[in-house]
């Protein structure tokens, strides 16, 4: 499709608010994504920095259905 001025091409033959606004939504949504991908990975990180460099007894113990052994047959 040609425009015949860079005006008409902004204009998007009336539909620029839905056209622009699209590539706006699609533009910040693409930004925003990886950035807070980083942040949660640098949360969970640090969790779990923190849950390594604490005390053994502070540290949360293994459910009692993974440890428990199970019964043997009479």
């Amino acid at each position: 499709m040609q425009w015949p001025s860079v005006s008409e091409f902004f204009a998007m033959g009336g539909y620029a608010v839905y056209v622009w606004g699209s590539v706006g939504a699609c533009a910040l949504a693409m930004t925003l994504e990886p950035w807070l991908l980083r942040r949660r990975r640098e949360r969970v990180l640090g969790e779990l920095r923190r849950l390594r460099a604490a005390p053994a007894p502070l540290r949360a113990s293994a459910p009692a259905s993974v440890t428990a052994r199970p019964r043997q047959a009479a």
